[in-house]
């Protein structure tokens, strides 16, 4: 019985094994090849028309895909089979390209083109997204779903980093066609790789029922409402947006450019370090976890992201007395380098407590809901903080933001 039992465990952790390992490497495909498409295919619009409004529209049509397609994809999740939805939604994406591709043999790449196929593949991809995030407690078992968060968060991180990166440089040494086609190849074999998969599904996850979004989305709605310790979860996500938008979205880059005027390329490296710290939080949330409660771990992450964020403004403050560049450069990089950090040490416990708190039936609407209000809440503060930076002193914003977000922090988020 002994030796069957230890065969029946190696057996289960193997499978648990291959299915992280599968699903990283899918799931890198996935995220790293859209990022790429997404900045190589906006700097060729650039280049093609020379108006930095068709750039912008390029990059804004992944995010208005994501925030209109989240909810319906969150039902998609709950109603179809997630593992078939993957697959399909990967495959789509290669199809999509290969189609692309094939299409610019007969014709030039033109604009209609490219904003048709960048809007599609982020609503693929947004589907995808969803379907996986809700998938994951049927992945592996719930001792190894903090491991598989953290993997991901750094595979999401990586790709912000490097997606852009990497998209400059097939832009300037690879025919974007040629790029196109070996995007759409790696979304087959992405694809392919997740049939391998065993999600382990069970009939309460609502196969055979069939779909109807609306009533689907108002049941979300209702079982997120009813449940506070959920909403609350979803408050501290939408809070922390806000802030961000109002604290350093905006201000950031006015002060390092405008104020402090530092050297240009200097903002790139300051932003570059903000994924740096989220791929450090994510190697290092795993050793928190088992010391510390996720409310002690998240509050305290949140108010050392509302520090961050006064440090922000307290540069302006400085200006007077810190003349030197690279002092200002190593001092934004360090704001940049916590911020990510607690955006980890946020991000992965929250996910984990919804991951294991919400049933098979209900994942993916609540998730996509979740995380469709905490986008609309940025643009939001985007455009409070635009509005306000020229109005008033330059450091008030970035100050007042982490000031509240303390305060929001200590009476709000509760420590179990």
């Amino acid at each position: 019985m002994g030796d069957s039992q230890r065969a029946i465990n190696g057996s289960s952790n193997n499978k648990e094994l291959a299915n992280m390992i599968l699903f990283s490497i899918a799931s890198c495909i996935s995220l790293f090849g859209t990022s790429v498409y997404n900045f190589a295919i906006g700097l060729f619009v650039l280049k093609m028309t020379g108006s930095g409004l068709t750039f912008a529209i390029t990059l804004a049509l992944g995010i208005l895909s994501t925030v209109l397609i989240n909810p319906f994809a969150g039902v998609l999740a709950d109603r179809l089979d997630k593992k078939l939805l993957v697959i399909l939604t990967d495959m789509l994406n290669g199809l999509l390209l290969i189609g692309l591709y094939l299409m610019t043999i007969g014709y030039d790449l033109n604009l209609f083109m490219i904003y048709g196929s960048t809007f599609l593949l982020n609503v693929f991809t947004t589907v995808y997204g969803i379907s996986s995030e809700a998938a994951k407690p049927n992945l592996v078992s719930g001792k190894r779903l903090m491991s598989l968060n953290s993997i991901s968060k750094i595979i999401d991180s990586s790709s912000s980093i490097l997606g852009p990166m990497v998209g400059g440089l097939v832009f300037a040494f690879l025919d974007i066609r040629f790029f196109i086609l070996i995007n759409g190849v790696s979304y087959i074999i992405s694809g392919l790789l997740q049939i391998f998969m065993d999600f382990k599904f069970d009939d309460k996850d609502g196969k055979g029922r069939g779909v109807n979004f609306i009533h689907d989305i108002r049941e979300g709605f209702n079982y997120l409402k009813d449940r506070k310790h959920l909403t609350n979860l979803f408050g501290v996500f939408i809070a922390l947006n806000f802030f961000m938008g109002l604290s350093i979205n905006v201000p950031m880059p006015y002060i390092i450019n405008n104020v402090l005027q530092l050297d240009p390329t200097y903002y790139g490296i300051i932003q570059a370090n903000f994924p740096v710290g989220m791929i450090l939080g994510a190697i290092v949330i795993n050793r928190v976890m088992g010391k510390y409660s996720y409310g002690q771990i998240i509050k305290s992450a949140s108010i050392l992201l509302s520090a961050c964020m006064v440090a922000v403004g307290l540069s302006v403050i400085l200006h007077d007395t810190v003349m030197n560049e690279t002092v200002y450069l190593i001092y934004f990089i360090l704001i940049m380098i916590l911020a990510g950090i607690a955006i980890s040490f946020i991000d992965i416990p929250i996910f984990y407590t919804l991951q294991q708190t919400i049933p098979d039936e209900f994942r993916g609407r609540v998730l996509s809901i979740g995380i469709s209000m905490a986008k609309i809440i940025l643009p939001v503060a985007l455009i409070i903080a635009g509005a306000l930076i020229n109005l008033i002193p330059s450091y008030f914003l970035p100050i007042i933001s982490g000031v509240l977000l303390c305060i929001f922090s200590i009476f709000y988020i509760q420590i179990d």
